[in-house]
């Protein structure tokens, strides 16, 4: 009886689900929010008569924003309590999506996806401590499952629906989508999310404040600037990396001094958050850095639509969706060190294929590739954030997330710049096309540029055989910049053979007032 009462307990019943529901909702629209507006990029140009570097504002507006407010979002956590707090934040990303729609200028546009970012950086955070609060240590693998569907399939479903949206409608739609399923979200959140029963204990901490949100921030924006730049010796991109990077050492020393520091890096001292977030943090920089050009190859090396683009990403999201929900009970069953490798094999095997990419590789072969890694990606992502998260105490919990979603977001980052300046300068080793200038900037355009822009719907007289060999020369860039990705991957084997491979037992339950002593326990083996 004692067997079936604990199966029992075990399983995600109708309560949790609805709170899960929420979380989801609120993360499709975070995470779609940011892969569509990158694909609207180019309208905005044309919309505002703007330049690129103009309109790559409103995604690096959003970044900066969302990189201030995750470091705020522990402690207002515990302060305010989950449920208003993530009410506040469906409410500032749906206001905000509303007013952007209603941009009639760059600047406004701007502006408006600050605030979208002020509420979307608490999304995600939140979602992750509410869930792993309503599910328990026993049940976090299988729950942690749900919230990653969003996280995989947005970077694929965003180019898709962007481009549906842009083409069938205008522009706007790609923020007014926002605002029905947001008033939804309010009302379920209001609805399903149980009450909130703060005890604020904890003071403040302003100096942390005024170390780690402008250092993030500051840090972010010289990483993101590295692909426009194209080199790390650019003003803009050294001079805010550094400034960044020596308040977050600061923030780091400092952190050690108050007792509730504003991120409690003293959760690093429990093994399995440390050893996951690094796992995370590395798989970041490789997969979702590379990542990103998988579409951009379908785009400029074979032609083809933001659409279709999107269209032939969807096996990876097929088969992240079809292992996701196993691993996830896996996750809470059996040790993830003893299945997360067998994911990321799966990972490599499917990456490789890239590296080969030429001008006219097969696209059975692509996608069958991406199928690959996507059955991987359901495998690996979700099962290390379960990992890190679940050995904490429910008072850890809030800290604990905001650390996992800040490494995601300087994971992410970094991974993205990194592979945009390779393929970059890859590509500027392409021919100059002898008497043919760039009629904006005077400057000669290469056999590389002027296949792409050819494969974009210009109109060049350029000798055929030069566009072919300016094609191919595209391709190898590509090829070169996927095996970098490559090795990054099989790094990430490197932190992954350290996950726990023994079961670990849940923390035991702590004074959630939050007085008693900080340093989390040490988590205990279960043979």
């Amino acid at each position: 009886m004692n067997t079936q009462a604990a199966a029992a307990a075990n399983k995600l019943d109708a309560a949790v689900l609805k709170i899960a529901g929420v979380v989801v909702l609120g993360a499709i629209m975070s995470i779609l929010d940011v892969t569509v507006v990158s694909v609207a990029l180019p309208t905005f140009q044309t919309e505002f008569d703007a330049t690129y570097a103009e309109v790559a504002w409103t995604m690096t507006g959003y970044t900066l924003a969302l990189a201030t407010v995750i470091p705020l979002s522990g402690w207002a956590a515990d302060r305010f309590g989950t449920k208003r707090l993530y009410m506040l934040a469906l409410l500032l990303f749906t206001l905000g999506s509303a007013l952007c729609a209603t941009a009639d200028s760059i600047g406004q546009l701007i502006g408006y996806r600050v605030v979208q970012g002020l509420g979307g950086g608490m999304l995600m955070p939140l979602g992750m401590t509410i869930m792993t609060r309503a599910a328990g240590p026993e049940r976090i693998g299988r729950l942690m499952a749900v919230l990653g569907i969003p996280m995989l399939l947005g970077p694929i479903g965003g180019p898709i629906l962007g481009g549906w949206l842009i083409e069938a409608a205008s522009w706007h739609w790609i923020f007014l989508i926002n605002v029905p399923i947001g008033a939804v979200a309010l009302v379920y959140a209001l609805l399903a999310l149980p009450k909130d029963n703060p005890e604020p204990s904890e003071s403040f901490d302003f100096v942390g404040m005024l170390m780690l949100s402008p250092g993030l921030a500051l840090f972010l924006y010289g990483v993101s600037s590295l692909p426009e730049t194209g080199t790390i010796t650019a003003t803009k991109v050294w001079a805010t990396m550094l400034v960044g990077a020596v308040l977050l050492v600061s923030f780091v020393v400092y952190s050690f001094k108050p007792r509730h520091p504003l991120l409690d890096l003293r959760l690093f001292g429990n093994r399995n958050l440390r050893i996951a977030s690094i796992s995370l943090f590395v798989f970041i920089i490789a997969f979702m850095g590379a990542g990103l050009l998988f579409p951009s190859y379908f785009l400029q090396v074979r032609g083809e639509s933001t659409l279709h683009a999107g269209l032939l990403m969807a096996p990876q999201g097929i088969g992240a969706m079809l292992t996701m929900p196993i691993a996830g009970t896996l996750a809470d069953r059996i040790p993830v060190g003893r299945t997360v490798p067998f994911a990321m094999a799966l990972i490599a095997v499917g990456f490789f294929a890239f590296t080969q990419v030429g001008t006219d590789t097969s696209y059975l072969l692509l996608c069958g590739s991406l199928f690959v890694m996507g059955l991987g990606m359901g495998g690996t992502m979700m099962p290390i954030m379960t990992s890190a998260l679940r050995t904490l105490t429910n008072h850890e919990t809030a800290r604990g997330s905001t650390l996992v979603n800040i490494l995601q977001q300087i994971g992410s980052s970094i991974g993205a710049s990194i592979m945009s300046v390779i393929l970059t300068s890859q590509l500027n080793g392409s021919a100059p096309i002898p008497g043919l200038n760039d009629p904006r900037t005077g400057e000669p355009v290469t056999e590389a540029g002027a296949a792409i822009a050819v494969q974009h719907g210009a109109q060049l007289p350029i000798d055929p055989s030069i566009l072919q060999r300016g094609l191919a020369f595209v391709a190898d860039s590509f090829a070169t910049t996927f095996w970098v990705g490559f090795a990054l991957v099989v790094a990430t084997f490197v932190p992954i053979a350290f996950l726990p491979r023994k079961r670990v037992a849940p923390p035991a339950p702590q004074d959630p007032s939050g007085e008693g002593e900080q340093r989390p326990a040490a988590p205990v083996l279960v043979h």
